[in-house]
């Protein structure tokens, strides 16, 4: 059996992200669904998989109605987005991270700031 690639999670998801959703939310399993959805994706070069709840549930080890509730707040909080093609479809989803979309906003934001050609002097004010 081939070997698995690494996988790396970002420090946020356990330093900050873990105590929000089971001790601020007490929702152990969203955070449970959110880091089996973050290796699922992980895999696919687009970063969306799809999966069906008993898919999910079979993976976690949580029941289906459980599996329904972390997706229903990861949903609510921004960090999942999930389309389908249709209401009984598998739906895809894509796990987000909006802490690593903020500092790339800036990261580009300050790049746009300074541009590539040199300026042109300022005049000096007397």
């Amino acid at each position: 059996m081939p070997k698995p690639p690494p996988f790396c999670v970002d420090p946020y998801v356990i330093d900050t992200l873990m105590q929000d959703l089971v001790g601020h939310d007490h929702r152990p399993s969203a955070f449970i669904v959110y880091l089996f959805l973050l290796r699922r994706c992980a895999e696919p070069a687009d970063g969306v998989c799809r999966a069906s709840l008993a898919q999910i549930a079979e993976g976690t080890g949580l029941s289906r109605r459980a599996v329904q509730d972390a997706i229903a707040l990861l949903r609510r909080r921004k960090l999942l987005g999930v389309t389908a093609d249709a209401p009984t479809a598998v739906p895809e989803y894509q796990v987000r991270q909006p802490w690593n979309e903020r500092s790339r906003r800036r990261i580009n934001a300050a790049s746009a700031a300074t541009p590539d050609t040199p300026s042109r002097p300022r005049p000096v004010r007397r």
